[in-house]
C-alpha cells in the first residue's frame, strides 16, 4: 500500500456530503484534488441525492464519483484525502454518522489488500448502489475487483439500496447551488467530463 507507481493507476474516488452545503462542498473538493498537482481528474460522474445508509437518522447525502490517474501510492492517495476532508471539517466521531465531507478510495488499480487504515477495494462497494450507478456513468464496462466483485453495472441493479438514489444535476460542477432537476432514473449515459479549471489562486483564495 506504499509503494509508488511506476507509471500512472487509475483510481476510482466516491464523494459525499450531508451537512452545510453539499453541493458547494463536493464541487470545491473536486477542484481541490484536481488542484493539488498530483493527480489527474479524467471524468466526474453526475450528482445524485441518496438516502443516508446505516447510523442515526440523518439528512439524504449528495454523492457523485470521480476517475482520476496518479503515481500516488494507495496510502499517500488516502492521506490527500482525508486532509481534503480535514480542510472541510470531517470530524470522525460516529460510524455512518452525518458528515461535511467524506472521500473513499472505491478501487486503485486492481490492487487488493487490507492495512491498518485501507483496504482494497472498499469492502462494501459492491453493495452500494449510490457508488456503483455513478461509476457505470462515467466508466461504461468497468470492473469492480476482488472479493464480491464483477461487473459495476450489474452490481448496481441489484445493490440493496438502489431505490434510494435520485439525479440531481449532469454538469453539476458549472451550476449554481439549487439548479437541476431530481429524475428517479438514471440519465442518459454522459460523456466523461474533467472539471472546470480553477480561478487563479487556487482553492478558498
Amino acid at each position: 500500500m506504499d509503494e509508488v507507481p511506476s507509471e500512472p493507476v487509475r483510481a476510482i474516488l466516491a464523494l459525499g456530503a450531508n451537512l452545510g452545503d453539499p453541493r458547494a462542498t463536493l464541487r470545491q473538493a473536486v477542484r481541490e484534488l484536481e488542484s493539488s498537482g498530483v493527480i489527474d481528474i479524467e471524468a466526474v460522474a453526475p450528482l445524485a441525492r441518496t438516502a443516508a445508509v446505516g447510523g442515526p437518522e440523518q439528512p439524504d447525502f449528495l454523492n457523485t464519483v470521480i476517475m482520476v490517474r496518479t503515481f500516488l501510492a494507495p496510502r499517500e492517495l488516502l492521506h490527500l484525502c482525508q486532509h481534503i476532508e480535514q480542510v472541510h471539517g470531517r470530524v470522525r466521531t460516529e460510524h455512518w454518522g452525518p458528515r461535511t465531507l467524506d472521500i473513499d478510495i472505491i478501487t486503485y488499480g486492481q490492487v487488493t489488500g487490507v492495512t491498518d487504515d485501507l483496504e482494497l477495494p472498499h469492502p462494501r462497494a459492491h453493495e452500494r448502489a449510490f457508488v456503483l450507478q455513478p461509476w457505470d456513468q462515467i466508466e461504461p464496462g468497468a470492473v469492480l475487483p476482488g472479493l464480491g466483485g464483477g461487473p459495476v453495472d450489474a452490481l448496481a441493479a441489484t445493490a440493496p439500496d438502489l431505490q434510494g438514489v435520485r439525479w440531481l444535476a449532469l454538469d453539476w460542477l458549472d451550476e449554481e447551488p439549487g439548479e437541476g432537476s431530481v429524475e428517479d432514473v438514471p440519465p442518459t449515459r454522459v460523456q466523461p467530463s474533467a472539471p472546470t479549471p480553477l480561478a487563479e489562486g487556487g482553492p478558498g483564495q
